[in-house]
């Protein structure tokens, strides 16, 4: 039963199906509400407009169909005419057209936000596969959509009809009206009647946009097997995660071993510790610039000494720094006073073996805090105990 439970979808979509899903084209939209919004617009554009239209209207109308005697002769004057004023109507109405096109590409927005991809257009050999088209037709989708143009027909035709049969009396007097008077009556009931069929759409509207976001959310629910398969893809699985950790150590240990040269100083254990400082002028703090045990600590020895660079033994402040100090970090402040012991013995060495006079004296006691070092700490601990 835990293993249906898993493979039902259950579970709301994730930000990174939704991004997909979005990358992909797949955004929730309403044709409803942007065909409402559109005939909508293009009432009050009308009723605004309206006047100035039906004037331009019957301006063409009365040059196309005045007649004088060239114009029966050669009807090129009437063509030229009815070009003219063509154009003309065209540029009266280039307002109201540009006005519905930012309406049309800003009405989806309102529910699917604004999102541009190309994944659409890509080739898509599956959408030919006559199976997923016969599971489209039968599917709740088609069906709820067939059911909605059932009733968006009845209710447009069902308003326009009463409309039109309470206006039938004043539809029948257009024929008894001058052209002029006719022309504007005729233009006045069709905006009411677009106004009062439009206005019944916002039914729709009400009904078909939050369908649409339910059957969208729907349609990008997974199963709880699906988030636990992303969460690891986005963790990345344990064997990806340890080759990255892997290629980071070894990209850290390169970068390390490249700083051993501009040493001043490497202090080791001295086979098992080894841990490189560096010193110059403005410093606040000597800096330890390589670090490592064992292995790691013979090889930055032997890169140390390639280099010419001091290698001394100072075991519990090998020790000490290793422990406690960080790698490319100041060491720490307790262990400054030795640092100074090790760095002064250093810069007196380089002067001795380049200009001569006095040798400088080995530091041997070399003041680092026991507890700083394990060494020294668990003799110190274990000495208490100890029998005469």
């Amino acid at each position: 039963m835990a293993e249906d439970s898993d493979l039902e979808r259950t579970e709301p979509a994730s930000d990174k199906r939704l991004q997909t899903a979005r990358d992909e084209g797949n955004v929730p939209r309403s044709k409803e509400l942007s065909t409402f919004a559109i005939t909508m617009t293009g009432v009050v554009l009308l009723m605004v407009m309206g006047g100035r239209l039906a004037r331009g209207l019957m301006d063409t109308m009365r040059d196309i169909l005045t007649f004088n005697q060239t114009t029966v002769r050669d009807a090129t004057p009437a063509l030229l005419r009815f070009k003219e004023a063509l154009f003309a109507n065209l540029w009266q109405l280039a307002p109201l057209l540009g006005v519905l096109a930012l309406v049309a590409l800003a009405t989806p927005i309102v529910i699917g936000g604004w999102n541009f991809t190309t994944k659409p257009l890509e080739p898509n050999l599956s959408k030919l596969n006559p199976a997923n088209g016969i599971k489209r037709i039968f599917s709740l989708n088609s069906a709820t959509e067939g059911l909605k143009a059932i009733l968006k027909s009845m209710l447009i035709g069902g308003v326009a009809t009463w409309y039109i049969w309470r206006e039938r009396a004043d539809i029948i007097g257009l024929l008894t009206l001058p052209l002029e008077p006719g022309i504007i009556k005729m233009t006045d009931m069709l905006i009411t009647t677009f106004f009062t069929v439009t206005a019944a759409m916002i039914m729709l509207v009400a009904i078909d946009v939050p369908y649409q976001l339910w059957s969208y959310h729907k349609q990008l629910r997974m199963t709880k097997e699906e988030i636990k398969q992303e969460f690891k893809e986005m963790e990345g699985s344990p064997e990806v995660k340890g080759r990255i950790r892997q290629l980071q150590r070894e990209a850290a240990r390169k970068r390390m071993m490249q700083a051993v040269p501009s040493a001043n100083v490497i202090v080791t254990n001295p086979t098992h510790y080894a841990v490189a400082l560096k010193y110059d002028d403005g410093m606040p703090a000597p800096q330890i610039v390589a670090m490592g045990s064992l292995k790691l600590a013979e090889r930055i020895i032997a890169l140390g000494q390639e280099h010419k660079v001091t290698v001394m033994r100072a075991p519990s402040f090998a020790r000490a720094l290793y422990f406690n100090g960080e790698l490319g970090q100041d060491i720490p402040a307790r262990l400054y006073t030795a640092a100074a012991q090790i760095l002064a013995y250093v810069f007196q060495l380089k002067a001795y073996e380049s200009d001569g006079g006095l040798a400088p004296v080995y530091p041997d006691n070399l003041q680092v805090p026991p507890e700083l070092d394990p060494e020294s700490k668990r003799q110190q601990d274990a000495a208490p105990t100890a029998r005469p």
